[in-house]
């Protein structure tokens, strides 16, 4: 069972005549627009998808994006920090792995970096086998994914405090854009400001 946002969006779109197996710039912008227009998403109802939920994430998981429950180790000393990250995974550790985390740019942002990242993914089948070619030494060789270096994070598993949703590729555009973000110590404007400086 698809986490229940994703089914939702999905019915609206066939209502509307939206195909989400075609990849068109209009179909993308539509599931962005009708993510971004939910006034709020109920965070533990989507992690109770079990077909796409896992409960580790290894290398074989880069370019995959996942959304998870997540508690900083050093949040007394961060300036502000997201409890609820939607990430892609681009390198892995054996205690941990780096990802963008997309919640950190404001909505105008993300669909500009994730336009850019399309053009890495692994196929055009956009299918649960679909993932990006990424790596952090790709994202900075390249002008036009710039917008990611505000999202880079270091992540501990053992600061992970739930199983990780794995979202399908057929469902980043709506993922992208749903309200889902949970930041602490600091205002989504704030944050969005400081991400606009850093690019």
């Amino acid at each position: 069972m698809v986490a229940y946002i994703f089914q939702q969006l999905s019915k609206q779109g066939k209502l509307q005549g939206i195909d989400q197996s075609i990849r068109q710039k209009d179909t993308r912008a539509w599931f962005r627009e009708a993510a971004r227009s939910l006034t709020q998403v109920d965070r533990n109802r989507m992690m109770r998808d079990k077909k796409n939920t896992v409960s580790k994430i290894s290398s074989n998981d880069i370019g995959k994006m996942f959304i998870f429950f997540y508690d900083p180790k050093w949040k007394d000393e961060l300036p502000y920090y997201d409890t609820f990250p939607l990430i892609f995974v681009i390198e892995s550790y054996t205690d941990g792995f780096l990802g963008i985390n997309l919640h950190y740019l404001p909505p105008i942002l993300r669909a500009k970096l994730m336009d850019s990242l399309y053009s890495i993914s692994s196929d055009n089948k956009y299918n649960e086998n679909t993932k990006l070619n990424i790596s952090y030494k790709i994202l900075k060789s390249a002008a036009r994914f710039k917008y990611f270096k505000p999202c880079v994070k270091r992540y501990l598993f053992s600061h992970v405090r739930s199983n990780y949703l794995n979202v399908e590729s057929i469902y980043w555009d709506a993922a992208l854009m749903l309200p889902i973000e949970n930041f602490n110590k600091a205002t989504i404007e704030t944050i969005y400001r400081e991400s606009r400086n850093m690019i």
